[in-house]
């Protein structure tokens, strides 16, 4: 990897190339190549595995992908003013960077990877929720990636990671513990990027599982946990009573109290009450 260590210190390239990072496009730079690694690492064995990475910006986490032995990164950047300096990452290393110009929503990723694959990115704040919900709700399971390794504010990593009737329980802990094994691996503080966001930072792994952890029909789910959670301060027999008129009824017979509340409802008792309500009688 005498390639990679030969390209200059971040900050040089993002002086090079004017690469002050936007507030619109959700910019914080990781520039110490040493935290870059240690995510990189955070995602596991690399070689032979091909990674897609989102908003790679000046390129840090890229470096340490590619050091860290990935088959190939295909990284999609959105800012037109990050390019040269990625094409000078993918000098140093040919066949094994692809840079996409574009928007990682509109990206489909069967067409550019080889599954199954990783992500790994420091995802840009104002699309990292939005991403993830599509990552983790495929039509098809298990999904073409194999783990994801991303960066949020902290506060969303607490939201996926987090257990019932604690501050931070809701959907999104719902939706990835689903079908994932979901972890905090790492916390970093405001003061490791440029600009210094007014939040810390955290890293969070989740690994698909094989198969949902309990059987359910997985769109009646999501309409469950989205008219709970929209109205938690609700009991459930008031926040779900437009799905079914004998809502009530149905929670009682999967051992639901009608009086509970969202957030005191685990993923095995929705699963429970999505199957009830899909299937009545």
């Amino acid at each position: 990897m005498a390639t990679i260590d030969g390209l200059p210190p971040l900050r040089e390239v993002i002086r090079a190339h004017d690469l002050v990072a936007k507030k619109q496009l959700g910019q914080n730079f990781l520039l110490d190549l040493n935290l870059t690694a240690k995510i990189a690492r955070a995602a596991g064995d690399l070689s032979g595995c091909d990674v897609l990475e989102v908003g790679p910006g000046p390129g840090g986490l890229t470096r340490g992908l590619l050091a860290e032995g990935a088959r190939r990164v295909v990284a999609v950047e959105k800012d037109a003013r990050a390019l040269p300096a990625l094409a000078e990452i993918a000098a140093a290393c040919p066949g094994r960077l692809e840079v996409l110009h574009g928007d990682a929503l509109e990206l489909d990723l069967a067409a550019h990877l080889a599954a199954p694959f990783k992500i790994v990115a420091n995802l840009p704040y104002n699309v990292g929720t939005e991403l993830l919900i599509r990552w983790l709700t495929p039509e098809a399971w298990p999904p073409l990636w194999s783990s994801l390794t991303l960066m949020f504010q902290k506060e969303v990593a607490e939201r996926i990671v987090a257990k019932p009737r604690t501050e931070h329980y809701g959907r999104l802990a719902l939706l990835a513990q689903y079908r994932c094994e979901a972890k905090i691996v790492m916390t970093l503080p405001p003061e490791a990027f440029t600009p210094a966001p007014k939040v810390h930072s955290a890293v969070v792994q989740l690994t698909a599982l094989p198969a949902p952890r309990y059987p359910c029909d997985f769109r009646t789910l999501q309409r469950i946990t989205a008219m709970a959670f929209n109205q938690r301060r609700k009991m459930l027999r008031a926040s779900l009573k437009g799905l079914r008129p004998d809502i009530e009824a149905v929670l009682q017979s999967v051992g639901i109290p009608p009086t509970a509340r969202a957030e005191e409802i685990g993923l095995e008792g929705f699963c429970a009450l999505a199957r009830a309500v899909a299937n009545p009688g």
